[in-house]
């Protein structure tokens, strides 16, 4: 007869399930025992619980499926919290176990009690308590379709003599994993669209994360409607390559000219996104596709809301609209959009081969350079978040997850972790800041201890730049930011990792060739330069005046890679009159 622990276990492993992330102790302790005597999952010893999370998050990101952490009692289940906030929002399928104290001791004060089912209910979709061994066969079922089918976490609650009890059932559950039905939109609000979009001259598309799988069909709209087409962060792996119509991002990351198309532009199609900076959004004049109800004009006040997957939308929408004969739009913000790229790309290249401390915006480059054409990027919240964002060239087949609903700090490494072991004969390389990484630093011992080859490349500035960079913007002097200078490089190497410090530009690229090429973990350690902040594409009065009194350090516009050169090509493009 199998414990609750068992079934637990082996429900997990035949419904695809391959690794729980967590740390060992107490009440979780038969969970993970059970995980050693079944064949086909393992467990992954973290650092920190918060580690297991993100790790679990990313797994599910780059796969698609379910995956699991867990923590025991008290401090384990809480340190899960940050990381399943992260998962939730970036809507990753995950199953928290989150184990308890003895059920009988549960509102006495015990020992490491907490009250999970009430800690975790903000960032999850389903959260329940086990208290009989007759309740797994249904809540994990129901959990785990809840975590599939909404897109987010799920908590399951384990005393932890509950998980050591007997249970009559099977010994694994048949839980069926549905694959989710596309959301097709109604006839009706698609001829409304296309009636919309029929009467406006200038229209711009703006796409986030859920345009992934319809690029083809996001590229014959804006050929149709002569639209230029920005995007969010979270659009850019998405849609940015093989794109004629980029006018770049929006957002405090941006760059190039998809502001100034929005704001111009007599139509505003947001597509498959929830960006949330509504004072980039020209609050009008906008109309939105997205496959969950709630996002609709949460953002912005919306002419037209269209319930429906944008691919479907777009397939059935495309044949109600006329053909632009003008692309005077469209071209006159393709030429914006290189001048203003042609603008500052000298801020990362005038003598940036001998720039010490090393411009971190020139790692980024030739970061880009040398990763493989299907690496995933994992990258950390703050300016690391800019560098990706700007330098990193999306084709397809390369993956960019960062902590970008959340922003939470240090979340690179253990994303990277939860990546390479879904994928391991992939590349996998974090974007780390020296902030993050010294907050999560013990998950360097993770990859060291199981061989996980993940690689590092750290920014290593002394300073927390995006926090530096918002003091400015308030009109604050910087105080806070700087620590002392650390060789991150010397702490990797006594773990037992393959470890370079750059301090030389002309060393970087073969420093970054050496560790990528190493079969293990491997981390660079670059000395990057404090003063090199970036600054938003649309800068307001209240921002500039922020700048003049707290502005004492260098802050450039930053410069934008291989952009500029997909920029110029799509601008060479424009037929002549």
């Amino acid at each position: 007869m199998a414990t609750v622990a068992d079934q637990l276990v082996r429900t997990l492993r035949d419904a695809g399930v391959e690794r729980v992330y967590g740390i060992v102790g107490d009440s979780l302790n038969t969970i993970v025992d059970a995980i050693r005597k079944t064949d086909g999952i393992e467990w992954v010893h973290v650092r920190h619980e918060e580690a297991a999370a993100f790790a679990a998050a990313s797994e599910a990101q780059v796969t698609g499926k379910l995956a699991v952490c867990a923590g025991s009692c008290g401090p384990g289940n809480l340190h899960l919290i940050n990381g399943l906030y992260d998962a939730h929002r970036s809507g990753a399928p995950v199953l928290a176990i989150a184990s308890h104290i003895p059920s009988v001791q549960i509102g006495t004060g015990f020992f490491q009690e907490t009250h999970p089912t009430q800690l975790f209910t903000e960032c999850s979709h389903f959260n329940e308590l086990i208290t009989e061994p007759e309740q797994m066969a249904r809540l994990l079922p129901i959990a785990m379709r809840t975590a599939l089918g909404k897109g987010g976490v799920s908590v399951l609650t384990i005393p932890g003599d509950v998980a050591q009890l007997k249970t009559s059932g099977a010994a694994s559950l048949s839980v069926p994993l549905m694959t989710a039905s596309p959301v097709v939109p109604p006839q009706d609000q698609v001829a409304e669209l296309a009636e919309l979009l029929n009467s406006d001259e200038k229209v711009m598309l703006f796409a986030g994360a859920g345009v992934r799988g319809a690029h083809a069909e996001v590229m014959a709209l804006a050929d149709r409607l002569a639209a230029p087409v920005g995007h969010s962060l979270g659009g850019k792996e998405w849609i940015q390559y093989d794109n004629p119509f980029d006018v770049g991002m929006s957002g405090l990351l941006g760059y190039g000219a998809c502001y100034d198309a929005m704001h111009e532009a007599d139509r505003v199609v947001l597509l498959g996104t929830d960006f949330p900076y509504a004072n980039f959004l020209p609050q009008a004049r906008t109309v939105q596709v997205d496959i969950d109800q709630a996002r609709l004009g949460r953002r912005t006040p919306l002419d037209l809301a269209v319930h429906g997957d944008v691919k479907l939308t777009i397939d059935a929408l495309l044949p109600l609209l006329r053909e632009r004969a003008d692309r005077s739009f469209l071209d006159r913000m393709l030429r914006e959009h290189v001048r203003k790229l042609e603008k500052v790309v000298g801020a990362y290249t005038e003598r940036i081969d001998k720039h010490r401390p090393i411009h971190p915006e020139f790692v980024a480059a030739v970061l880009d350079d040398v990763a493989d054409q299907d690496t995933v990027f994992t990258v950390d919240t703050g300016m690391c978040n800019v560098w990706a964002a700007r330098y990193l060239t999306p084709n397809g087949r390369r993956r960019v997850l960062g902590s970008f609903r959340h922003g939470s700090m240090a979340n690179a490494l253990p994303h990277a972790i939860g990546a390479q072991l879904a994928h391991p004969g992939r590349q996998v390389v974090s974007l780390s800041g020296d902030g993050g990484l010294g907050m999560l630093m013990g998950e360097l011992l993770t990859v060291a201890a199981a061989n996980i080859p993940v690689k590092v490349v750290l920014f290593n500035n002394s300073t927390l730049g995006m926090v530096k960079l918002e003091m400015l913007v308030d009109g604050l002097p910087s105080f806070g930011t700087d620590h002392p200078t650390v060789d991150y490089a010397a702490i990797a190497a006594s773990c037992g990792i393959h470890a370079t410090r750059v301090e030389d530009p002309a060393t970087l690229r073969d420093a970054l060739t050496k560790a990528f090429a190493h079969p293990g973990p491997a981390l660079v350690d670059v000395v990057t330069d404090p003063n090199a902040l970036s600054i938003p594409p649309h800068i307001t009065g209240e921002m500039v005046r922020g700048f003049a009194i707290g502005a004492t350090k260098t802050v450039l516009q930053g410069g934008v890679g291989r952009m500029i050169e997909l920029a110029r090509t799509n601008l060479r493009n424009i037929p002549r009159p």
